[in-house]
């Protein structure tokens, strides 16, 4: 089954796909002009027919039941979707508590040009894998592309901007390296394969390092550097997640090089994802309330798991309650992984201050009250293990970004990651199309970094990354490419670079036993469900906009008990002997 057989399985008469354009290796602006005008004939053709999403849900009359999502992420929007669409559920009874005051929980974007714009993460999108995302998103209208989903928006800019990095790893001495060989030896190729067999009851709270103990040149191959900072793993990262990743990923195995896998969006994810997924709510009525964090949540006595009532504070430290009454839900955000972030400016570092996760510590409140309800302890308890730090970039004209294209061979929007593998804080930047926000001006420009090892001392700028400015983070990214001696040039168009520190963003990945994440819905529940990076969703793999999606449909399907519309079932590529074969291939190369 070709990529546009496996996606049309999903979307049926919602999109027409039209399959990517990976013709040549995209040298030189000439072959990118070539790929873009084919992209574009298929994009009008696409584009002349009438879209089939514009049938609106009917009211369906619910006796007055009430659903209140915890947490205004992905997640809790999606659900709020699913609800209106499949369920049929008046969207004033649908309620979405946030302690931000903005929602999208961690797929932001935000700025302008006098302070500069800023993303906490880019998260990365896939065709193949990202079944219910698409599936869902092809009943969201677009705003800015008339009788056009969302779904078929991403999809028809992803095919006008085909990826295929060029400069995937540089080493110190500012080379861009040939990663066209995965850099194993038999060792690393036997444990791969031996884990990708191992039953995952034997994996319990075992790190990636721990498999590869007998094989720590595993570590040094092209592949781990790629792979690691493609998804943000860290050796002691969970073994779980690793082969999961492994198995749900195996289509992108063979292409892990130039990433050709990843699918972008139009802008950063919330103007491309959540503002119209939030326009489409506001709707129906969904009612929003922000800066709204919940502290509490109460259960009836006995056996069972019943929510009863949710404590809320408002921005001024007042509390009220909601009461539950017997038919109402209450969906709850187990944990967020940019819980605590900070931001800082091109003069001022990030604050590294991990103390008070609010959505860890509502899960921790909730989980020693009833059981089935999860552990947060092995994924909020280990800051200095989860934490990395992004930075974003925002220039005045175009001379950096001009200075990297010529430098990597790729054209803004056609790179994806660019890794400076030597580096002490394993530095890696992405830049995106332009503009990478809705209100950019055409004169600025921006692009987006991070860096995995926050507590190491720069090769260059002596301090750890966490302790540096934006203005520290740049100067060590430009010495990287060895560029110093324009430095004070280059700096002259930066208007800012804005750190992120986050201390649990890579909380997912911790090192786990398999009771530690609980169940979408737990098992004697009667209106209780968790929804995030942080439930159990056997084969899916965390840290990703389908998981959020995935465990949505799966809560409200369950507590709403609806029987005629099916959960996209994850794509079995790991059982594809064709896609196995390639990546056997792969690992030989």
């Amino acid at each position: 089954m070709n990529r546009k057989q496996q996606l049309n399985k999903y979307l049926k008469k919602h999109t027409k796909k039209q399959p990517k354009n990976y013709t040549g290796a995209l040298l030189a602006l000439g072959a990118i002009t070539t790929a873009t005008a084919t992209a574009v004939v298929l994009s009008k053709k696409k584009n002349s027919s009438k879209s089939k999403h514009v049938s609106l849900p009917q009211y369906i009359d619910h006796n007055e039941q009430q659903v209140y999502f915890v947490g205004g992420g992905l997640a809790s929007l999606a659900g709020a979707a699913y609800l209106i669409r499949d369920c049929h559920f008046q969207g004033s009874n649908i309620h979405i508590l946030e302690g931000m005051k903005i929602l999208g929980g961690s797929n932001d974007g935000a700025g302008n040009v006098t302070n500069g714009f800023v993303c906490r993460g880019g998260r990365m999108l896939n065709e193949e894998t990202y079944e219910n995302f698409w599936e869902l998103f092809a009943s969201i209208p677009s705003l800015d592309m008339p009788n056009m989903s969302v779904t078929e928006e991403i999809l028809n800019f992803d095919h006008l901007h085909p990826t295929h990095a060029q400069a995937r790893l540089i080493d110190k001495d500012g080379v861009i390296q040939d990663v066209t060989s995965m850099g194993f030896n038999t060792q690393d190729r036997a444990l791969l394969g031996k884990l990708m067999i191992t039953p995952e009851e034997k994996l319990d709270d075992m790190t990636i390092e721990e498999w590869f103990t007998s094989s720590p040149h595993f570590f040094t191959t092209n592949f781990w550097y790629m792979w690691q900072t493609t998804f943000a793993f860290q050796k002691w990262s969970s073994l779980f997640e690793f082969k999961r990743y492994m198995e749900r990923m195996i289509f992108e195995f063979s292409r892990i090089e130039t990433l050709e896998g990843v699918t972008r969006t139009p802008y950063n994810q919330y103007d491309s994802v959540i503002l119209p997924l939030r326009t489409y709510l506001e709707g129906y009525g969904v009612n929003f309330r922000t800066d709204a964090t919940v502290t509490d949540i109460d259960f009836k006595d006995g056996h069972g798991i019943t929510a009863s009532a949710i404590h809320v504070q408002n921005a001024e430290g007042e509390e009220d309650v909601i009461t539950l009454n017997a038919q109402d839900l209450c969906i709850m955000t187990n944990g967020c992984m940019t819980d605590s972030a900070t931001l800082g400016d091109l003069h001022t570092p990030a604050i590294y201050d991990p103390s008070h996760p609010i959505s860890g510590e509502l899960w921790a409140k909730v989980a020693a009250k009833k059981e089935g309800l999860g552990n947060p302890e092995p994924f909020f308890g280990y800051p200095d293990e989860t934490n990395w730090e992004s930075f974003t970039v925002t220039c005045k004209g175009n001379k950096l970004l001009k200075k990297i294209e010529q430098f990597s061979g790729n054209i803004p929007g056609s790179g994806a990651l660019m890794t400076f593998k030597e580096s002490n804080w394993l530095m890696s930047i992405v830049v995106a199309a332009q503009p990478h926000f809705k209100n950019q001006p055409a004169d600025t420009t921006i692009f987006w970094g991070y860096g995995l090892f926050t507590d190491k001392v720069g090769n260059y700028v002596k301090k750890p990354m966490r302790d540096c400015t934006g203005e520290e983070l740049l100067t060590e990214l430009i010495h990287h490419f060895h560029w110093e001696d324009e430095l004070d040039e280059l700096m002259e168009d930066v208007v800012n670079v804005i750190p992120c520190m986050m201390p649990y963003i890579d909380s997912q990945f911790q090192p786990r036993k398999m009771s530690d994440r609980p169940k979408v819905v737990p098992e004697g529940s009667t209106n209780f469900a968790m929804i995030s990076q942080f439930v159990e969703i056997p084969e899916d793999m965390v840290f990703t906009e389908e998981y959020s999606v995935r465990a949505a449909r799966m809560a409200i399907y369950k507590l709403m008990g609806v029987k005629n519309k099916q959960i996209c079932p994850v794509t079995p590529f790991k059982k594809d002997k064709k896609v196995l074969l390639k990546a056997l291939k792969t690992s030989y190369r």
